[in-house]
């Protein structure tokens, strides 16, 4: 049952048509076309295609993309990177500065951790090293 329908389908889409377009006037033939089902889908699809791919490049290879609610220009994009890094670095200075005086504390109160060094250095003579 499925193989007559799927036949019958392609049958219908293979059918050839003509496709004759006349003047309205003198009922002259002006252009004749022999045409399928197939080939229209097909000739659409690809029309589609090359119209969103056309459209697509135009706006992203040309300045209509700053019209685009949202995309900013160039010169934003640059001010609020610039920005950015300027607010990263500034952040990591707050959390250095806290850190310091958070030690500062712990030293004045007597809460700090004091780690000795108590690795033996060696400093071989200088007469030695010269000869």
């Amino acid at each position: 049952m499925s193989e007559t329908i799927n036949q019958s389908r392609f049958k219908r889409l293979s059918n050839r048509y003509r496709l004759v377009v006349m003047n309205d006037h003198s009922y002259e033939e002006v252009v004749t076309f022999k045409i399928t089902r197939l080939g229209v889908y097909i000739a659409s699809c690809f029309v589609f295609v090359l119209l969103v791919g056309l459209t697509t490049a135009l706006i992203s290879f040309t300045p209509l993309k700053y019209y685009i609610p949202g995309y900013g220009s160039q010169s934003e994009r640059r001010e609020l990177t610039k920005l950015k890094l300027r607010t990263d670095s500034l952040e990591k200075q707050i959390l250095y500065r806290e850190a310091y005086w958070e030690n500062i504390k712990n030293v004045l109160s007597g809460k700090a951790e004091l780690i000795l060094d108590t690795a033996v250095i060696s400093i071989p003579d200088l007469e030695q090293t010269l000869e």
